[in-house]
């Protein structure tokens, strides 16, 4: 399948694998690229020399592209754009900010930059800016989110950049592949499944499993008063969280109540640690290699594509 995506970033697939903090390392990352996705380093809140590290990592494991992606609100996010430019990564993804203060260092190194975007206004920004392309991230997605929807906001993105859009949040195999498409979309982002993926080694097999697990309706949204939900499996925490809520605490007890929640439930803490994951959690039944996640989700967007041509077929 080629697209602008795949053109532009010099992949088999238009398949990229999300940022997570604490979670896509150099092993993941590695295993997504060889199979012909892009795989991606989440630098988070991490020192630049750790992802120094990784990244050096991934070059030992493959020569196909990979990206780092940089939580601008990290107090490392200077260091990191420095070691990004050093190491030569070809590719960046950002969150949480707008990568407008590094653009000019990133593109003279010959960086591709690509941030994810919650709104219109900020995705035309962007592009203004000189951005190669938009990751447009829905409320479905797990972790900070927005406030729309994916099917709401990437077509009317869509209409209002040229660049190409890559679309994420609520999206598992290739009906969401082929629905993203069909909204106009040249690409997906995935993470939640790929968390479960038997080469993603950061998380304890508790988080997995919690994933696994997981129905339906079995993700929250907490954090609203404090203007940066996030989006995560129902547990002890999470209902300790909303009831804070409803009890009328500041947005600054709330921020403190949650600090470093979400790194001691990916060390294996699911009762007392913040799980995140999207809504696409009740999708996910198994653990399986990174090859196979792809290679099913190439397969049911080429069966999903050929029933919606049959169906335009017998329609007329």
């Amino acid at each position: 399948m080629k697209t602008r995506i795949t053109e532009l970033l010099g992949i088999q697939y238009p398949i990229i694998q999300g940022g997570m903090a604490w979670i896509a390392n150099g092993d993941l990352a590695a295993a997504v690229s060889k199979a012909g996705g892009l795989g991606t380093i989440g630098a988070g809140s991490a020192p630049a020399e750790w992802v120094r590290g990784e990244i050096r990592k991934i070059k030992q494991l493959t020569d196909r592209p990979f990206a780092v992606n940089i939580m601008l609100l990290s107090p490392h996010a200077k260091d990191v754009v420095d070691v990004v430019i050093e190491e030569k990564v070809p590719i960046v993804t950002t969150g949480a900010g707008n990568p407008g203060i590094y653009m000019k260092q990133l593109q003279e190194s010959g960086t591709k930059v690509i941030p994810v975007v919650p709104s219109v206004a900020l995705a035309k920004r962007l592009e203004k800016l000189g951005v190669d392309a938009i990751i447009v991230e829905g409320m479905e997605a797990g972790g900070h989110i927005g406030e729309l929807t994916t099917m709401v906001l990437v077509p009317q993105v869509v209409d209002a950049v040229q660049i190409p859009v890559i679309a994420a949040g609520g999206i598992a195999d290739g009906r969401g592949v082929v629905a993203a498409l069909a909204l106009g979309a040249e690409g997906v982002q995935i993470g939640t499944r790929f968390i479960v993926a038997k080469e993603c080694t950061a998380p304890h097999i508790n988080y997995k499993q919690a994933i696994i697990r997981a129905n339906d309706r079995d993700t929250v949204v907490t954090g609203r008063p404090t203007g940066h939900p996030v989006r995560v499996i129902r547990n002890k925490l999470s209902r300790e969280f909303m009831e804070l809520e409803r009890s009328g605490a500041s947005a600054e007890e709330l921020e403190k109540f949650g600090i470093g929640k979400y790194r001691i439930a990916v060390e294996g803490d699911i009762d007392k640690g913040s799980i995140l994951a999207g809504q696409i959690a009740g999708m996910v039944t198994k653990e399986e290699t990174v090859a196979e996640i792809i290679q099913d989700i190439m397969a049911t967007t080429e069966t999903t594509l050929n029933r919606v041509r049959n169906a335009g077929m017998e329609a007329r």
